[in-house]
């Protein structure tokens, strides 16, 4: 049986989606300071082998950290309003550049847009900004 993580090319589109992510991260003014780290490398490899689970690839994430509990993980950190907005903006980068590089079919990235705004939006833990 076929996972959509298969469909959409497995591991190699999730690594691209993933690290046209984090560049637009490294120099983003309100998100960057909310990784701690100063590479933001660990970060990376945490949320592309999560979005390789999630979509039905191997579990590594979980064989390495147990649940995700994403609300919790991410309960340290102010997630604002504005932080989903910019994080969402990195995100879209991310999938637009795949889609044009046509790893991505239109329906393909529309399941994964839903998907990352709906969590995005889960993820704000607080209204007010530092």
């Amino acid at each position: 049986m076929s996972t959509f993580y298969d469909e959409i090319g497995g591991y190699e589109t999730i690594r691209r989606i993933v690290a046209r992510f984090y560049e637009g991260v490294a120099t983003d003014p309100v998100l960057r300071p909310l990784y701690p780290e100063e590479d933001l490398g660990p970060a990376e490899e945490r949320f592309r082998l999560f979005l390789v689970q999630y979509w039905g690839g191997p579990t590594t994430y979980s064989d390495t950290r147990g649940h995700p509990r994403l609300r919790m993980r991410h309960a340290p950190f102010a997630v604002t309003p504005r932080a989903k907005d910019h994080w969402l903006l990195h995100f879209r980068a991310a999938l637009d550049d795949v889609v044009a590089d046509g790893l991505l079919t239109a329906e393909q990235e529309a399941q994964f847009w839903d998907y990352v705004t709906h969590a995005a939006q889960f993820m704000v833990n607080t209204f007010e900004d530092a």
